[in-house]
């Protein structure tokens, strides 16, 4: 017998295992959503997607953190028959037809109310606790930043009005237990997390719940938006999501996405932005577009209106003929030298 097999055999720890061999280590794998621009922003490639692991995605309110979570949790519950979605929730503001919106089958939904991290911490690391590496799960939790602690209920309910000092630390407890089992069971977790600015003279947006969130997350998001209008109308929202943090994809990159009130979030939105500073799509005049020839730099027949770029058949052609995907893949993915540099102009409110 060698001594690695010694060492393995003697080991107490059941999941133990030759590194070359371990589970833990393979490839992850990655559950794309019909959005190639979040598949980027999840794992810096368009063909990439959400993994195991913590994901916060944090932003002011109304910045549409939820969709973002329910638009994974769909892809996730799409491609397990079997899988379903744990939905821990402080804020009630999801009813099923939200859930709906996104194709989810509520059916495949345990919905568990939540009113304080400790109450979460326990529920959460007993179910985490039973699950097994194989079982398909996803969590959802909506949200982090609305959530309370244990004492600052008891003060409430004693009516004390003291500064709360526990919940940072009870949160930054809750995700160090957290953490390992979502690679042990291969478990994605997306937690729903609010921002506020920091006080100084160059303020920035600060994600809630002190340092054990960005110790223990594999992706932090920071969403930014800017109005997307028709005339004086408002139709939606050009959303920016900065990424604080991440296992896969340049930390500080700005990945667009945008939101309409019809279509909510759109399926080719951000891309355009990418392909104009990339030099796959250009602007013949104003207010049109075509796409680039890369092979000999001359503008293609058939330029069209902005609306009709967010359609399959504008994007198939520099998806299948060109290097879009591996330009994308370049700019933003960790390990990879940019096959172009480019300035993306991408401004928030």
């Amino acid at each position: 017998m060698s001594i690695m097999d010694k060492l393995k055999k003697n080991s107490k720890i059941k999941s133990t295992d030759i590194l070359a061999d371990s589970p833990l280590f393979a490839e992850k794998d990655m559950i794309p959503t019909d959005v190639p621009m979040v598949n980027v922003a999840l794992s810096g490639d368009m063909e990439g997607g959400l993994s195991s692991g913590l994901t916060v995605l944090a932003g002011p309110s109304k910045h549409f953190k939820t969709s973002f979570a329910l638009l994974m949790g769909a892809a996730y519950l799409n491609k397990y028959e079997d899988a379903v979605m744990l939905f821990y929730d402080s804020e009630f503001g999801s009813p099923q037809k939200y859930f709906e919106s996104f194709g989810i089958d509520t059916s495949r939904v345990l919905h568990t109310p939540i009113t304080d991290v400790e109450q979460l911490k326990f529920d959460l690391v007993g179910q985490l606790e039973n699950i097994e590496r194989g079982d398909k799960v996803v969590i959802v939790i909506d949200s982090i930043g609305n959530l309370a602690s244990k004492k600052e209920l008891e003060d409430a309910l004693n009516e004390k009005s003291v500064a709360d000092m526990s919940r940072a630390k009870a949160l930054k407890g809750l995700f160090r237990m957290v953490t390992p089992y979502l690679t042990m069971k291969n478990v994605p977790l997306l937690a729903v997390n609010h921002t506020y600015q920091e006080i100084g003279l160059f303020p920035k947006s600060i994600v809630s719940g002190g340092t054990g969130i960005y110790y223990s997350a594999d992706n932090i998001w920071i969403i930014g938006r800017r109005q997307q209008k028709k005339g004086t109308d408002v139709t939606g929202y050009h959303f920016i999501i900065n990424v604080e943090k991440s296992r896969f994809v340049k930390e500080k990159s700005k990945i667009p996405v945008e939101v309409t009130w019809e279509g909510g979030i759109a399926t080719y939105g951000g891309l355009l932005d990418v392909a104009l500073a990339g030099g796959y799509v250009t602007k013949p005049n104003v207010g049109w577009y075509a796409r680039v020839d890369k092979s000999t730099g001359e503008i293609e027949d058939g330029k069209v209106r902005e609306k009709d770029t967010k359609t399959k058949k504008f994007w198939d052609p520099i998806f299948k003929e060109t290097d879009f995907k591996e330009f994308v893949m370049s700019y933003y993915s960790i390990g990879h030298k940019p096959l172009l540099e480019i300035d993306l102009d991408l401004e928030e409110e």
